[in-house]
């Protein structure tokens, strides 16, 4: 069996190698040539599987995704041909909630602001949406949801209008996926329009995809509007983004808010067991996959304030060092593919156990529990 996989999806040769040849390639190299024989394909977001890929896929029974997202897979043509697909729902949504804090908490350190009391609006509650609600809650920010195609399929989720949650929010993040066209369309969604009706001083944050914010009305946005936050994971015309809106923002990131250790274990052994099933082999055991993590306990002796909050998070995963490691190369030839190749290693929040001093109180360790580490008083 011959399995072609995207050289920066790990653990493949761990779990698909027993079974077959394994061949690496870049992401975006992946050509339909490479696709002759081939039996198994497994790509993550940069690689758009559609009829021109596919041109010479003689073999090819299985496409895999080691991403949430699938709007670069051409779902129903993979159907028509008889190829079982698969992505990896949730397996990365804690990794993208820790950036979302690391980000948060260092704009309010910059900005002097306190969360605590503060709006914050989610756009989009599907497995990153609904994992980051207790995160916030436990900064102590009053939390709205904006989710219309989850409120039509659930009679008591409660969705706040678009407009009226931008109107409202001191803070807004995007957790939808990228929907070019229908009544949900969520290309553009954030746009001049909804640009002009944030509140004074607001942070936006996306770490969804590039195009749901459109690019060129922020970049108009920030030139008048300095007074906004802006953090920037995903961005449109990727892998090369705009140069000037990336000095306008705040936080500027090489799509990488999914690249924890965890989520890509995971990412990769959900498409493997998706796999295994239709040929009977065992699951992957992701524990045995991941190594010991270098920062495994803090002891915390003092109340969880926002200052401690954001020393322990950052402890863990400083997006600043992102940011700084974009900007420092952003003028050269291909630097956002290669930031995300050699991407260091990075844990996440839940791989840190918190140990809590005697005498600390119960609701100290549960805050912080919230927030995604392991606590020992629980």
């Amino acid at each position: 069996m011959h399995i072609l996989a995207d050289e920066n999806m790990p653990y493949v040769e761990a779990l698909f190698g027993p079974h077959g040849k394994v061949t690496r390639v870049a992401g975006r190299d992946i050509s339909a040539d490479m696709l002759v024989d081939v039996d198994v394909l497994l790509v993550r977001s940069v690689t758009k599987v559609d009829s021109k890929l596919l041109a010479k896929a003689n073999k090819l029974h299985f496409v895999g995704t080691a991403t949430i997202g699938t709007d670069h897979v051409d779902e129903q043509l993979l159907a028509e041909r008889g190829i079982t697909f698969t992505n990896a729902p949730g397996c990365n949504a804690y990794a993208v909630c820790d950036y979302v804090l690391s980000s948060l908490l260092l704009v309010a350190e910059r900005r002097q602001l306190r969360l605590k009391g503060l709006t914050m609006g989610v756009i989009g509650i599907g497995n990153i949406g609904k994992r980051l609600l207790p995160r916030l809650e436990a900064l102590g920010l009053n939390v709205l949801v904006c989710d219309p195609p989850r409120a039509e399929a659930e009679s008591s989720f409660e969705s706040t209008a678009l407009a009226s949650l931008i109107a409202q929010s001191d803070i807004v993040t995007l957790h939808v996926p990228l929907l070019m066209t229908g009544r949900h369309k969520t290309h553009h969604l954030i746009g001049a329009a909804e640009l002009a009706q944030l509140k004074p001083e607001a942070i936006i944050i996306n770490a969804c995809r590039g195009e749901v914010i459109d690019n060129q009305a922020l970049k108009q946005h920030l030139a008048t509007h300095s007074e906004h936050s802006v953090v920037l994971d995903v961005w449109e015309n990727e892998p090369q983004p705009d140069p000037q809106l990336m000095a306008l923002v705040d936080i500027a990131t090489p799509h990488i808010a999914g690249y924890s250790q965890e989520g890509k274990a995971f990412g990769t052994s959900i498409v493997y067991d998706h796999w295994a099933a239709l040929h009977g082999f065992a699951k992957a055991d992701v524990q045995a996959l991941l190594p010991t993590p270098e920062l495994a306990a803090m002891t915390v002796a003092g109340k969880p304030t926002q200052g401690l909050l954001k020393q322990l998070v950052h402890a863990v995963y400083d997006v600043r060092n992102d940011d700084e490691r974009m900007r420092a190369v952003s003028q050269q030839t291909g630097y956002f593919d290669r930031l995300r190749k050699s991407y260091p290693l990075r844990r996440e929040l839940l791989s840190t156990q918190i140990n809590m001093s005697a005498g600390m109180p119960a609701d100290n360790a549960t805050t912080l529990a919230r927030l995604g580490f392991q606590c020992s008083d629980l």
